[in-house]
């Protein structure tokens, strides 16, 4: 199995998929599940952190949201790709994307799009009225974010924002409402988004001043390590106080504990000029993902 840009030539798209449908699979990103893992551990952060003491998650929601995360993840894939299909084509990483490349036309993508987000909407649709309208409110976000590169130095700002509203929907999903614990669980998953994007971005810094694409990574150059330790602080601080708010145990900050060590072995190890070392390290942060989930579980179930 080789790479070509964003497409793994050979890997399992390519041996069990239908060829008429292998470029839909691309243009979803099924192949590169880690945007859907990004996507999803908010969800599952909070939905765990929001079950009373003693009582596990409620293993429905749990693969309620994973499908859903599944499914929003490729609807964001699809519209961003629809929006940068130019962009896309002038980029390596990028351009044998199934938009860029001319394997599917804007009209196909449109079509695809709009299932996705009627699948969505099926699944929102099994939650409280108050999550509901507050995962409704999240297609702005959605909407606005690829536009971002072209007005702001800061789209992965804007990305994380957009990643981890699923941090306020877990919560809403059980309680029908919003406290402290989810909106300090989002705020420290902004942080962690602006960490894994920052070091995502240094891919393309080469292209992307080529073509006058703005990011974090460009803004920051050389100064990103020390901008990155400030990240993790953050997001590690933010955390903190999402588990404290929410009552939680000592199991729990041990998680958080692994968290802040995981981060820490990035920032140290990663060369943010070695593309291939930038997507190894960006693609790490599920380990954090199941560190910190396993560390509420955990902690939830010891009461």
């Amino acid at each position: 199995m080789s790479e070509a840009g964003d497409i793994r030539v050979g890997d399992w798209i390519d041996r069990y998929v239908p060829a008429g449908l292998r470029p839909y699979c691309r243009l979803a990103r099924l192949s590169r599940p880690i945007g859907t893992w990004l996507l999803l551990f908010p969800c599952w952060w909070s939905l765990s952190l929001a079950m009373p003491r003693g009582i596990g998650p409620d293993l429905k929601l749990l693969a309620l949201f994973a499908l859903g995360a599944l499914v929003m993840r490729g609807a964001g894939c699809t519209l961003n790709d629809i929006v940068d299909r130019d962009i896309d084509a002038r980029v390596a990483r990028t351009a044998t994307r199934p938009l860029a490349s001319g394997a599917l036309s804007l009209r196909q993508a449109l079509v695809f799009l709009a299932l996705q987000l009627a699948v969505g909407l099926i699944i929102l649709l099994q939650l409280p009225l108050f999550a509901i309208l507050l995962g409704a409110a999240s297609l702005i976000l959605v909407a606005a974010y690829p536009f971002m590169k072209r007005i702001t130095w800061w789209p992965q700002a804007f990305l994380g924002l957009t990643f981890n509203w699923g941090a306020l929907l877990g919560w809403a999903a059980i309680w029908g409402n919003l406290s402290a614990a989810p909106i300090w669980l989002y705020v420290g998953g902004l942080f962690w988004t602006l960490f894994y994007d920052t070091i995502y971005a240094h891919q393309d810094k080469t292209d992307d001043a080529l073509i006058g694409v703005k990011s974090s990574a460009r803004r920051l150059g050389a100064a990103t390590k020390p901008w990155l330790l400030a990240f993790a602080a953050a997001a590690v601080l933010c955390l903190g106080a999402a588990l404290w708010s929410a009552g939680s145990g000592f199991i729990a900050y041990l998680g958080l504990a692994g968290v802040l060590t995981h981060l820490l072995w990035q920032l140290y190890d990663v060369d943010i000029d070695d593309p291939a070392d930038c997507d190894a390290k960006f693609r790490a942060n599920r380990f954090i993902g199941w560190i910190l989930l396993f560390g509420i579980v955990l902690d939830r179930a010891a009461w």
